[in-house]
C-alpha cells in the first residue's frame, strides 16, 4: 500500500506487491519495503491463530435458507439504503478471543473463514464484513489448492512467500469469486464484503507491463462483476487507488490504511506516517469521494494500545478529515477501545 510502504505520492516509485494486513499474516513476517520496513496495508494481514487452517477468528454456521437467499440476492437492502447507512464506530479484528467486544461497533471487518456463529457477535443493527483477498491467496485458505490446479496462481508474494499472487484478469478467477467465494462468505452469516490486495494489480503492471498488462482493468472488472451479481451487498475496498477510478459507484466504503500512523516492522515500533505520505493518501481518499458522493471513508491506523493520548489524537485527526476511524495494534488481534 502506497505511502506507508515508503513510496509516497503518486509520482513516487510504485509499492512492492504489498501485504496489507491480511488475516493470515504473522506479526514477525509482515511484509516490508526495502526503504521503510513498514507494515503494509489491511490487507490489511495477521497472525495465524487457527490450528486447523492457521487462520484467525470466529467460525460460521450456514444460516437458514430464507436468510441465506436474502443475503445472497441482497433482498431487503435497497441500493439507496446500502449507500446511506451511517456507521459511527468501526473495527477491524482478526483475533480469536474478545469477540464480544465487536458488539460495541456499528461496522466490523472480520476474517471470513470462521469457526463460530457470526450473528451472535453482531451489535443490534450492526454490519459484519467478511475478508476476501482478490489479488493473492494464502496457502492456508480453503480454495488455494483448487485455484492452483486451475493455473490461476502466479509467483509467490516476495514479501510473504506463503501467499501466491492471483491473475485478476482471468475469467475463471472472476467466476470463482462471484459464484463460490462470495456466496460462501454470505452463508457464514456476514452482511457484506471487505476486498483486500487490489493494490497488487498496479504493482504488477509497474513491475512488468509486458507480462501483466491489463491487471488493473482486470481487478476493476472483478469488483464490477461482484456488484452486478450482488447489487445491494455492502462492499468495502482497502486502498487500491489505481483501480478506484474504474469502479466508482461500484462499492460503498473505502478504507485508507496506515493513513496517519503505522507500524515499522524493521524497528518494531509504531510511528507517524511522513507528512507527504499522509497528505497523499488523504487526497486519494477525497478524490474517490468526489467521484461518488455517497462513498463513505474509513481509516485504519496503528498505535501501541498504551499510547492513549496518541490514539486519541489520531481519532481526532481522522474525524476532522471526514473519516470513520479505528486505531488498532499492528496485528489486529485485539480490540483497542477508543480512549
Amino acid at each position: 500500500m502506497r505511502p506507508e510502504r515508503g513510496s509516497g505520492p503518486e509520482s513516487s516509485p510504485p509499492p512492492p506487491v504489498d501485504e496489507a494486513r491480511r488475516p493470515e499474516r504473522r506479526p514477525h513476517a509482515i511484509a516490508t519495503t526495502a526503504e521503510e520496513g513498514e507494515v503494509s496495508g489491511s490487507r490489511s494481514r495477521r497472525t495465524l491463530v487457527s490450528t486447523r487452517m492457521r487462520l484467525p477468528l470466529l467460525a460460521g454456521l450456514v444460516i437458514a435458507a430464507p436468510a441465506m437467499l436474502a443475503a445472497v440476492t441482497g433482498a431487503g437492502r435497497s441500493a439507496q439504503a446500502r449507500g446511506a447507512a451511517p456507521h459511527r464506530r468501526f473495527v477491524v479484528y482478526y483475533g480469536r478471543a474478545g469477540h464480544d467486544a465487536i458488539r460495541d461497533y456499528d461496522l466490523a471487518v472480520l476474517d471470513s473463514e470462521v469457526e463460530a456463529e457470526i450473528p451472535s457477535h453482531r451489535s443490534p443493527g450492526g454490519t459484519l464484513l467478511g475478508y476476501l483477498s482478490l489479488g493473492e491467496i494464502h496457502h492456508g485458505r480453503d480454495c488455494f489448492a483448487e485455484v492452483d490446479r486451475e493455473g490461476l496462481l502466479l509467483e509467490a508474494n516476495p514479501n510473504w512467500p506463503d501467499a501466491r499472487l492471483v491473475d485478476m484478469r482471468a475469467a475463471r478467477w472472476r467466476d470463482r469469486v462471484v459464484e463460490q467465494l462470495v456466496p460462501g462468505i454470505l452463508e457464514r452469516g456476514f452482511d457484506g464484503l471487505f476486498f483486500d490486495t487490489l493494490d497488487n494489480a498496479e504493482a504488477l503492471e509497474r513491475r512488468d507491463l509486458a507480462r501483466f498488462a491489463g491487471m488493473v482493468a482486470g481487478a476493476a472488472e472483478l469488483v464490477r462483476s461482484v456488484r452486478r451479481r450482488f447489487p445491494n451487498l455492502p462492499i468495502m475496498v482497502n486502498r487500491g487507488y489505481a483501480v478506484l477510478p474504474r469502479i466508482a459507484g461500484q462499492f460503498d466504503m473505502l478504507l485508507g490504511e496506515s493513513v496517519r500512523t503505522t507500524f515499522d516492522a524493521r524497528s518494531k515500533a509504531y510511528r507517524a506516517v511522513p507528512e507527504e505520505g499522509y497528505l497523499w493518501q488523504v487526497q486519494k481518499m477525497r478524490e474517490a469521494r468526489e467521484r461518488d458522493r455517497r462513498l463513505r471513508l474509513f481509516s485504519l491506523d496503528y498505535a501501541h494500545p498504551e499510547d492513549q493520548d496518541g490514539i486519541a489524537r489520531t481519532y481526532a485527526v481522522q474525524r476532522a478529515n471526514g473519516f470513520v476511524p479505528y486505531v488498532g495494534t499492528f496485528d489486529l488481534t485485539r480490540v483497542v477501545q477508543e480512549p
